[in-house]
């Protein structure tokens, strides 16, 4: 069962968790504070952020450093903004964990008029990696977790004629697309690394269910009962370690998928995921989204 207490030493390791200032990505900030890294709490609401950073400091001795970045996912302005200030005082960037997310959210869009589900769950952790792909060049061995979830596999392909509300809106097929170009992001992002020789790897995870703001638009029943078969939903410091896993443990490969290791991946300690679909697979599917999300964001990655 591995814990937080099995990430090794980070001490001069360069993080940035997108959403930490709650939920996973706070569960996530505060480990790799732990073990020494110096952290950059990215989030919307620069005073929730302060007050992530407080209660991090206030709940451990100091270890590692804090830092904050304002970042809306939501609006790609923002998210340039975030990485030209970060590469501004950072030379290098060991770990970018894009975990932030929304999920089932009512019909609406992002500042740039993406579904507000693949726009900020997929699209602004795109153009955020992109924005830092020279300092993840530059850093060895560095690593990149994007955040999915077991609802990639729920569709088997993405309506590219659908990504800005053109159509009708299903909320939970829109949430299943997101993740599932968010797997495809990550596998496609490996595959590119080692294409270009780049140390840099890219790795997946699913914190499996958990209870954090993020279900704030399920009724708490609701989710109970969603995985009825299972005594708890789990906290989010459990739900945090398939991330963490995929971060640190110096066993993780590059384009490897990690989750908890209970049934139907719920519940339980970071394993590598069972979780695949020939979509998830589909190579042609990755390479068609990665040309739509650069011709989107206006932002060309360069290996």
């Amino acid at each position: 069962m591995w814990t937080t207490t099995d990430i090794p030493d980070l001490s001069g390791k360069v993080a940035i968790v997108t959403g930490s200032n709650t939920g996973i990505g706070f569960e996530t900030a505060k480990a790799l504070y732990e073990a020494g890294a110096r952290v950059t709490i990215a989030a919307r609401d620069p005073e929730k952020v302060q007050m992530a950073i407080q209660k991090i400091r206030s709940g451990t001795v100091e270890k590692g450093e804090l830092g904050f970045g304002v970042l809306d996912l939501g609006n790609l302005s923002s998210v340039k903004k975030f990485a030209e200030n970060f590469m501004q005082k950072h030379s290098n960037l060991d770990l970018l964990i894009n975990n932030a997310g929304v999920m089932v959210p009512p019909a609406s869009k992002t500042a740039d008029g993406f579904e507000l589900q693949f726009g900020v769950n997929y699209i602004g952790h795109f153009a955020l990696t992109g924005h830092l792909l020279e300092l993840l060049k530059k850093t060895s061995h560095s690593r990149v977790v994007t955040l999915s979830s077991g609802a990639a596999t729920l569709v088997d392909t993405i309506d590219f004629d659908n990504l800005r509300l053109e159509k009708n809106y299903d909320e939970w097929r829109e949430y299943a697309i997101s993740k599932l170009a968010d797997i495809l992001f990550s596998y496609e992002l490996d595959r590119r690394f080692k294409n270009a020789g780049i140390s840099a790897i890219s790795v997946a995870a699913h914190p499996g269910v958990t209870r954090t703001d993020l279900q704030r638009n399920i009724p708490g029943e609701n989710l109970e009962g969603m995985f009825a078969s299972f005594d708890q939903v789990m906290e989010p410091w459990q739900g945090a370690l398939p991330s963490l896993f995929a971060a640190t443990d110096p066993s993780v490969k590059g384009g490897d998928f990690y989750g908890p290791d209970g049934e139907k991946e719920y519940a339980g300690y970071p394993a590598l995921s069972a979780h695949s679909t020939p979509a998830m697979k589909d190579e042609v599917l990755a390479n068609k989204l990665w040309v739509y999300a650069e011709n989107a964001t206006q932002l060309t990655y360069k290996f």
